[in-house]
């Protein structure tokens, strides 16, 4: 039987290398994998459209914090065309004021040449405490954000801030579901992993030790073994 195309949806100012370590295992498994580019459009919903664009009828997704809201509007816009989803270190919920706020000074400083500063501050919030002087780690996702640019950091973002709460909508999820989270995720912590899973009927939750909210890059090989295991069953 063919395997199930992969599309894979990063996260904030992140790439193709964020999956870098589950990449290979999808590979053997016979699936054709996509990498969806969200960078163009300033909204979730626009990048839902984006990605579904390109993307092949049906197939199994999978989106990493940001990638995740843009998963969770897929489902709304497009549920027959997907076959199975994970929804990595991410939430349901809309930005809270603090967020916001947040997000818009960083925005601020994206458009007053001071973007270079970013993710020497986002790289300590985004991975466990116990990596946060992992400079192997650490250039991997400076790189990233540094080479997404000013201008997409902005609009993704600005998407990000606009985002509708989707709470609401997780009981009407039909495909298989596979939530997981990073123990120590302070972005987006257990507890609003499991407020995603809860509704959606027989979503499997999983929580990933010693691990912040990059999970993919913080522990590639677990990861892998999950998204394989998850993808083929």
């Amino acid at each position: 039987m063919e395997a199930l195309p992969a599309l894979l949806i990063p996260g904030l100012g992140c790439d193709t290398r964020l999956y870098g370590g589950q990449l290979p295992v999808l590979f053997r498994q016979g699936a054709t994998v996509t990498v969806a580019n969200h960078t163009r459009s300033d909204s979730i919903a626009a990048l839902a459209d984006d990605v579904l664009a390109a993307a092949p009828p049906r197939f199994a997704l999978t989106g990493l914090s940001m990638g995740g809201y843009i998963a969770l509007e897929i489902l709304r816009r497009a549920p027959d065309r997907v076959a199975r989803l994970a929804l990595l270190d991410t939430t349901a919920r809309p930005d809270s004021p603090e967020q916001t706020a947040r997000r818009k000074t960083q925005i601020e400083m994206a458009q007053t040449g001071k973007f270079g500063d970013l993710p020497g501050i986002l790289f300590p919030i985004f991975v466990h405490a116990s990596r946060r002087n992992d400079h192997t780690l650490r250039a991997v996702v400076e790189n990233m954000i540094l080479e997404s640019g000013a201008d997409a950091f902005v609009r993704q973002q600005t998407a990000i801030i606009g985002r509708r709460d989707s709470r609401p909508y997780l009981g009407s999820i039909r495909c298989p579901t596979l939530v997981v989270v990073g123990y120590g995720d302070e972005l987006t912590p257990p507890a609003l992993a499991k407020e995603i899973a809860d509704p959606i009927p027989g979503a499997k939750l999983e929580v990933v030790p010693d691990c912040g909210h990059l999970s993919t890059l913080e522990q590639p090989d677990f990861m892998a073994h999950m998204l394989a295991a998850w993808h083929s069953a």
